[in-house]
């Protein structure tokens, strides 16, 4: 880390062993991103006074490149937290996590989900229990009755938006499953 880590006990005294695990643990984020500038984390005891059943709170502020991450353990919805070892744990459990998804977005590793092959029906022939695709780059995907999924092949139209998956053909490439897409479907 580029600053030390500055840890800061608030209705609490101040403990050297807990002081040090909260440095074992702020010591752990670099494994996920080495760019850390600056880490600071308090730990305070929901009420001075009270030595048992007393809740713990945890805030811990990561500046890092381009971001700063908070993790912020209200103690009234977690009863755990009356250990503040494991307050201490979740909160970290919580920035490893957001450290994670931060270093990925970095990588530009984030998970897209492909678009389904789409088109339109150009051409039904209901006779011959077949029908024809056309996607956006003007391709022609044979699908048959049988491949129709959740519709009914009779009350297909030309135009008809759909999805499908294609697989090789004796002929060329074939839909094996075709679903008409609703109103509520995005095909982009």
């Amino acid at each position: 880390m580029q600053i030390p880590v500055q840890v800061t006990f608030r209705n609490m005294d101040h403990s050297p062993v807990l002081e040090g695990r909260v440095h074992e643990e702020a010591a752990k984020l670099e494994r996920y991103f080495d760019r850390i500038m600056s880490c600071r984390i308090v730990v305070e005891a929901h009420h001075r006074h009270h030595h048992k059943g007393n809740l713990y709170h945890v805030r811990i502020d990561l500046t890092v490149p381009g971001a700063e991450l908070v993790v912020n353990r209200e103690p009234a919805q977690h009863q755990a937290h009356e250990d503040v070892y494991v307050a201490i744990r979740d909160a970290f459990d919580d920035i490893t996590r957001q450290l994670e998804d931060h270093a990925r977005k970095r990588r530009d590793d984030v998970k897209y989900h492909e678009i389904p092959p789409h088109g339109r029906i150009r051409e039904i022939m209901p006779a011959a229990n077949y029908g024809v695709i056309e996607t956006p780059n003007g391709r022609a995907i044979r699908f048959t009755r049988n491949s129709v999924v959740d519709s009914d092949f009779d009350k297909l139209e030309v135009g008809d938006e759909v999805r499908f998956a294609e697989i090789e053909g004796e002929d060329g490439p074939v839909a094996s499953t075709v679903h008409v897409v609703g109103k509520h479907h995005i095909v982009g």
